[in-house]
């Protein structure tokens, strides 16, 4: 998927960037175009809860099928059970039709204290192995080495600087360094960082060569402490994916429940409020809330996709359905007015 003449964020029309109905669009300054739509792999590394393997097939193949060619993975997500299911999944789509992202940062070893799971780190899984922090440049090589093993490809499309929150020196002294080396050899892509902070990534983007950055949940339709980044994103010609587009809970249902979380707490009572109107304004335009926060990430034009966990069958295709159809323009304007009361 190639188009050498767009800018980051710009959507691509024709038959190597179309699949079913979701568009695609390019990544940074690179030769990679994302579908807008991409689909978050964490889930199906048994998130919280288990999923049968069955299930994580299933879903894989009906993101597929709807039109998903951009999968987001992670060593993390389930000590590598994402990063293998997913790899089983993919193993016989056309290799070129696919961008396939995972990270570094977390080499996965040997356990030597288990308990049985791995819910200390939220995932529903046997916890034989474990994740030791490392950023430096041999930890680099020696993840994306492990990862295209447990994935089953000779190359990884996007590799992203894991959730370096405490650890920026050493990622711009030793980690991305080591990710450009192994761009120049064609072992990756492109090349960023993945982040639910927007601080750390915009002093990447301005000291160091990344093509993209995976925010997430600081630019959605009820948070956008993360405009300087996209802002400093598309004046350098690096890609966004908006990751987390519904903030852990808050926008992912039609009619916000009081035990909803956003950000994986309770939500200030006036966000919840605003995410009721929000809803209501939805319905009253024919639609309802999860559309709205699907696609209010990607009106940015930094924005090249929207990146959400994807745990069953149904789940994607509400997801692809949503992404397809646009949203009103008069909705909008009145959302601006809610979400100006609250942020």
């Amino acid at each position: 998927m190639t188009d050498g003449q767009t800018r980051p964020g710009t959507t691509v029309t024709g038959p190597e960037a179309e699949h079913g109905a979701i568009p695609a669009r390019r990544v940074g300054r690179t030769d990679l175009h994302v579908t807008t739509m991409g689909f978050g792999a964490a889930s199906i590394g048994n998130l919280y809860r288990p999923v049968e393997e069955s299930t994580a097939r299933a879903t894989v193949d009906t993101a597929w099928e709807e039109g998903v060619r951009y999968f987001d993975t992670a060593p993390h997500y389930g000590v590598g059970l994402s990063e293998r299911r997913l790899g089983a999944a993919l193993a016989d789509r056309p290799r070129d039709e696919l961008v396939l992202s995972t990270k570094v940062g977390r080499l996965l070893v040997p356990n030597e204290n288990p308990v049985g799971n791995d819910l200390a780190w939220g995932f529903d899984t046997p916890d034989d192995l474990t994740r030791l922090l490392d950023y430096s440049a041999d930890g680099v090589r020696r993840s994306i080495e492990e990862s295209l093993e447990r994935l089953g490809t000779d190359r990884i499309d996007i590799a992203l600087v894991h959730d370096p929150d405490d650890h920026v020196e050493q990622v711009l002294a030793e980690a991305l360094p080591e990710l450009v080396r192994l761009r120049d050899e064609g072992v990756v892509g492109a090349i960023g960082v993945g982040m639910n902070q927007w601080e750390a990534p915009l002093r990447f983007v301005r000291e160091s060569d990344l093509d993209v950055v995976m925010l997430a949940g600081r630019w959605t339709l009820l948070d956008r402490t993360g405009e300087p980044l996209l802002a400093e994103c598309e004046r350098r010609g690096v890609s966004v994916l908006a990751a987390a587009p519904f903030n852990s809970g808050l926008l992912s249902r039609p009619d916000p429940a009081a035990d909803t979380h956003f950000n994986y707490e309770a939500p200030d009572p006036r966000l919840l409020a605003a995410a009721r109107e929000l809803a209501d304004l939805a319905r009253d335009h024919g639609t309802v809330l999860p559309h709205l926060a699907l696609t209010f990430p990607l009106q940015h034009p930094a924005v090249a996709a929207v990146v959400t966990g994807q745990a069953k069958p149904e789940h994607v295709r509400s997801s692809a359905r949503w992404l397809s159809t646009p949203v009103p323009e008069a909705v909008w304007p009145e959302a601006e007015k809610i979400v100006e009361g609250v942020l």
